[in-house]
């Protein structure tokens, strides 16, 4: 068979969204879903909000892109009120997460390089992570699924067992450069760390000269009720990688540090060609109007408490399916005791119900941050629904 002019490297479903209106995805039949994957975590205002889209159309209009060859008025007051909000000194927009994640990595080496200690360049990630696809990305993780036939990977990576201080502490050399973690795993089911483990990464890191990375691409802006997970920790980043939310749908991420780990990031050593464009600052400036508000952080917090809760009121119904919830904020996960990724496509197919597969058999409900109580109940309807018409397959 001739290979298709879309590269075939996802496993495409059946549903082919042609429209967007707020919490759900309309298909070219339209037929309608309910989104609580949106984009996984992508979405974060729901679909067409009317203050994104005017952001987007008004800038498209005015300027698109220019060269980082000149100044950038937009992308200067952007990275302010970003510097405003969190630990950072300043920020390198990017248009992705892994761009944000390559970008921290390469901030951690050049710090200990202008500091006269080139050979602390390891980076120590952790044991079910996901930061991304590209080789520096795919090099901090375990999982054979992304790194097979990509060989050789990057050197300069050590991967130990996640929520072990032990094993993170037995794993610094003089050659440790940076702790590189997420917060709360995403794709790998929805996993936060400890508060002793996240801490303690911290202090270790104070300890040995080293640099603390956060990913927070897919646990920050918003997800968990506050701007970014970290701050539920007590914990301060030297620099973080963020992206998903951060646009709304338009691709946009960035490298938060402070004024110390971005030391070495001087002219030349780093660069992009579309990164912090016009439009995608005037993206996220929209998003951040709404999402860096008290009212809007208060709604995911009540939003999520709310799901949480209705979620472990349900298990008990269906505890031949259903094991456990996991997660903070709008960012949660239901712990199947069978396959998750066909429970999630009974939902899409026979219920309407849009979710995402994570590891460890879990489910993952990441739906838009501005969602109200119908669209919780709606979900849960759905949820029961689906759970009490499943058939849980036979084990091999």
């Amino acid at each position: 068979m001739p290979i298709t002019p879309l590269m075939p490297v996802y496993p495409r479903c059946g549903v082919r969204p042609v429209r967007g209106e707020g919490a759900y995805l309309i298909g070219e039949q339209g037929e309608r879903y309910l989104d609580m994957a949106a984009g996984i975590a992508v979405n974060i205002l729901g679909h067409g909000h009317p203050a994104l889209v005017k952001a987007i159309a008004d800038q498209a209009a005015t300027l698109m892109h220019v060269s980082n060859l000149y100044g950038s008025p937009q992308g200067e007051h952007f990275a302010q009120r970003l510097v405003d909000k969190t630990f950072a000194d300043t920020v390198f927009f990017t248009n992705s997460g892994a761009e944000a994640i390559e970008c921290a990595i390469k901030t951690a080496r050049r710090y200990h390089y202008v500091n006269g200690a080139p050979e602390k360049n390891r980076i120590i990630s952790f044991s079910n992570a996901f930061h991304g696809r590209t080789m520096g990305a795919i090099s901090a993780t375990n999982q054979a699924k992304m790194r097979d036939g990509f060989e050789p990977l990057l050197p300069g990576f050590t991967v130990v067992q996640f929520n072990d201080l032990a094993a993170a502490e037995a794993a610094i050399g003089p050659d440790a450069a940076a702790f590189l973690i997420e917060p709360i795993q995403g794709e790998g089911g929805i996993l936060p760390a400890t508060q002793e483990f996240l801490k303690g990464l911290r202090a270790l890191a104070d300890q040995h000269g080293m640099l603390l990375i956060l990913d927070e691409v897919q646990c920050g802006y918003a997800r968990t009720g506050t701007l970014f997970a970290h701050e539920q920790y007590g914990v301060t980043p030297d620099i973080m990688a963020v992206a998903k939310g951060i646009g709304g749908g338009f691709p946009l991420g960035a490298c938060l540090a402070t004024e110390e780990a971005a030391k070495g990031m001087v002219i030349g050593t780093h660069g992009s060609t579309y990164g912090g464009n016009p439009l995608a600052m005037a993206a996220g400036e929209a998003v951040l109007d709404l999402v860096g508000e008290p009212e809007f952080l208060e709604n995911v917090q009540r939003m999520g408490d709310r799901l949480r809760q209705a979620l472990e009121q349900l298990l008990p119904n269906h505890d031949h399916l259903f094991d456990s919830v996991r997660g903070v904020g709008l960012m949660l996960g239901i712990k199947l005791k069978s396959d998750s990724r066909a429970f999630v496509a009974h939902l899409r197919d026979h219920h309407g119900l849009l979710t995402v597969a994570g590891g460890d058999n879990v489910v993952r409900i990441l739906p838009p941050l501005n969602i109200d109580e119908s669209h919780v109940a709606e979900c849960i309807e759905k949820l029961s629904a689906g759970a009490r018409s499943y058939q849980v397959p036979e084990a091999a």
